[in-house]
């Protein structure tokens, strides 16, 4: 049985020792990567072995657009290895019409693992455990490396792709699941349905509950309905297909933290003229910008997250890594300009946590008389769509229109919820 992280570099261990450790292994991934079809060009001025991490700047940032495929299916081109190499082929949602194929070698799902162990750390998972996996296990990378994980911790696991909600809650209850892997969206839908069935969840043997893929688990409000609902501790956990595992919930459950013994994290403002994007001061927001260390057959150097994150590098938490206060603010490409305010769907999603734990609600943007709007629907009474909009104009200096639906008339979503319309582009 493997029962802790104690193959990695600890994530308490000092940060001069953590920036030596980054550098040589950023400098070992760099000597492979410059021979590499994809990075040729990138790294061919780039001196190593390098000795400094500043100096990793020097290489040119890689975002989404540089991994789509331009007309069919097709691996991005970082996993630009001989296809006899990988193991493992997932994809990601698609965008520009077309789902984006990554692939893994059995070194690089070994990596996936490894870095999935500092969640179950902070879970404190154990062979003791039965862990219910409730996502759908199709080809989205999904919670398969948490699965492994757990097994490879020697937890117990119990699939449960393709079945109903109602299902899912009576295999809890009948295999005595101690532990719960889904996104937050599905957390709460589970509460609601468990409601509606008369079942009180907080009587099972579930006591941790592990979320991803989607803000929401380190949102006060979210996190305080899904651990009121179950009578269980949320551990958060962010990640991308991309780019690999690389945060974990702080246990107090304010934030995340980077795994910088497997990346190496910046936190850049794009918002002026520099497109290369500039560093922000400790505690501002900017964007996340990571590269993988131990990915070797589809390393993602400098990568563009899209992540909107407040930064700490000083804080009081246990762990050294730097801290992400309130984990994922929101995205960058979800962000909605309103009349010159800025405003996150999770801004939006945290107030209406405070009223409902399960209600769902769909945000449209759209433009009225050459001017963007927005409006919000939301599943409930009239009375709480009043008290919505008026939250949202006490706190974010917004009138929004809210309009009440009838429950079960908008949209569920398993996996990554969709709830941002944008409808200006159709307008235009």
């Amino acid at each position: 049985m493997r029962e802790s992280n104690s193959e990695t570099f600890p994530a308490s261990g000092s940060r001069d020792r953590l920036r030596q450790w980054q550098l040589d292994r950023l400098n070992a991934l760099l000597t492979v990567a410059q021979k590499r079809p994809f990075y040729r060009d990138r790294l061919q001025n780039l001196s190593l072995p390098l000795k400094s991490l500043e100096q990793l700047q020097q290489i040119p940032l890689l975002t989404k657009a540089d991994l789509i495929p331009s007309s069919q299916p097709k691996a991005a081109g970082i996993f630009d290895l001989p296809m006899s190499h990988y193991t493992r082929m997932h994809q990601t949602s698609g965008t520009r019409g077309w789902p984006l194929p990554v692939l893994d070698t059995q070194d690089d799902w070994r990596w996936w693992i490894r870095c999935w162990h500092y969640v179950l750390d902070v879970a404190k998972v154990t062979e003791d455990d039965i862990a219910m996996m409730a996502f759908s296990f199709g080809p989205f990378i999904g919670f398969w490396t948490a699965n492994d994980a757990m097994i490879d911790r020697g937890a117990t696991c119990v699939p449960l792709g393709g079945m109903s909600s109602e299902s899912r809650l009576k295999m809890i209850q009948d295999h005595g699941c101690t532990v719960l892997c889904c996104t937050p969206t599905y957390a709460l839908h589970l509460v609601s349905t468990a409601k509606s069935l008369g079942l009180d969840l907080t009587k099972n043997r579930v006591s941790r509950i592990i979320v991803a893929g989607e803000p929401g688990g380190s949102l006060p409000a979210v996190r305080n309905r899904i651990e009121q609902g179950w009578g269980a501790k949320l551990i958060d956990h962010a990640g991308a297909s991309e780019l690999g595992a690389w945060g974990f919930g702080s246990p107090d459950g304010r934030g995340l933290h980077v795994i910088e013994s497997e990346f190496i994290a910046e936190v850049l403002d794009f918002s002026g003229d520099d497109p290369g994007g500039s560093q922000v001061a400790e505690g501002q927001i900017g964007e996340l910008v990571l590269t993988n260390l131990g990915r070797y057959g589809g390393p993602a150097i400098r990568y563009r997250t899209g992540d909107i994150v407040r930064a700490f590098r000083d804080h009081d938490q246990p762990s050294t890594f730097l801290w992400l206060e309130g984990g994922v603010i929101g995205r960058a490409d979800d962000m909605i300009v309103i009349r010159g305010v800025n405003i996150f769907p999770s801004s939006i999603e945290s107030i209406i946590r405070e009223i409902s734990e399960s209600s769902e609600y769909r945000i449209i943007v759209e433009q009225v008389d050459e001017m963007d709007q927005i409006r919000l629907e939301l599943e409930g009474t009239a009375e709480q769509a009043a008290f919505v909009s008026q939250l949202l104009r006490d706190r974010l200096a917004l009138r929004v229109e809210v309009a009440a639906v009838a429950e079960g008339s908008l949209p569920r979503f398993e996996a990554k919820s969709r709830r941002l319309v944008d409808q200006r582009s159709s307008q235009g």
